[in-house]
């Protein structure tokens, strides 16, 4: 019968990853076919006249990126073509982690900044709100007594906190990281409360019958039977942050993956700022990818 269930779940298994590429194929195809239509166009435009030359210049505009004469040019000011997007792709993967000042960073070392940030701001959160839910759920006191300020804060967009936190920290980076901190620890925390005061009756009077010590009942009853939702918590709150970060580094500026997308936007170099989009997309996907397999691990069948 194992045998069976699991020739069935290896089956299903390459079924979706075919399906899945399939689909990143259509998908392909189609942005192929979008991008080759345009430089045809363009390449049978007719030419501007001296008056429209001179209107594009004063609009800001390059008229060259407009006439039939320059296709490349056409061509590289509208929506990138996969070859462009190879070419963005190798040459970013080839050297991920250049400096050569400010704004010409690589992006293994733009990534890195964002992951140190996300990184201590996400591990400040655990460290506060493991211990707060802990004593959220089992206190129904403390419950009631915390709950209106945990409903007031919530639904708070992180990133309303970041001008007071620039205007009291006066750190780009710190402010970034307790942006993290403040969007981190709410799914954590009420995650973890409801997970220990789900924990079942019957564990916990037989841990009281054997006279076991409250903190010997925490790390041997309860975080066990809780473990698989506070790591559900986590793994939200890791989402958020990671989604968070690059929206907060578009506003402080200086470094990051998040910085990175908006230079480049203001560079008007689109392949970089998709192969960065990827980027973000694919990290995101990874660091979900670890708390899952956490959660599996410590995830129990009765």
């Amino acid at each position: 019968m194992a045998t069976v269930k699991t020739g069935f779940t290896q089956t299903a298994g390459f079924r979706s990853a075919l399906l899945s590429l399939l689909i990143l194929a259509l998908v392909l195809l189609v942005w192929h076919l979008a991008t080759s239509a345009p430089a045809a166009a363009v390449a049978n435009a007719p030419a501007l006249t001296p008056e429209q030359i001179e209107y594009a210049k004063l609009m800001g505009k390059d008229p060259a990126a407009t006439t039939g004469s320059a296709t490349p040019q056409a061509v590289k000011s509208g929506f990138p073509t996969l070859a462009q997007m190879g070419t963005t792709i190798v040459h970013h993967l080839s050297q991920p982690f250049y400096d050569n000042g400010p704004n010409e960073k690589g992006i293994g070392l733009q990534l890195a900044y964002s992951l140190g940030r996300v990184g201590l701001g996400y591990l400040l959160a655990a460290l506060v709100a493991i211990p707060l839910g802990f004593v959220i759920g089992m206190s129904p006191l403390v419950y009631r007594a915390l709950d209106p300020f945990i409903q007031v804060l919530k639904p708070i967009s992180p990133l309303a906190w970041m001008p007071l936190a620039l205007y009291t920290i006066k750190d780009s980076s710190i402010s970034g990281i307790f942006v993290i901190f403040i969007c981190s620890v709410w799914p954590m925390l009420i995650n973890t409360a409801f997970g220990v005061a789900g924990v079942r009756r019957e564990w916990l009077n037989v841990a009281r019958t054997l006279e076991v010590t409250p903190l010997r009942k925490a790390f041997l009853v309860i975080l066990p039977a809780a473990a698989p939702t506070i790591l559900t918590g986590m793994r939200i709150s890791m989402g958020i942050a990671w989604l968070v970060i690059v929206a907060a580094e578009m506003l402080v500026g200086g470094t990051g993956i998040g910085y990175f997308v908006w230079n480049e936007w203001n560079n008007l170099s689109l392949p970089n700022v998709i192969f960065a989009i990827l980027t973000i997309g694919i990290v995101g996907m990874l660091l979900d990818q670890l708390l899952a397999r956490a959660q599996r691990a410590v995830t129990y069948v009765d």
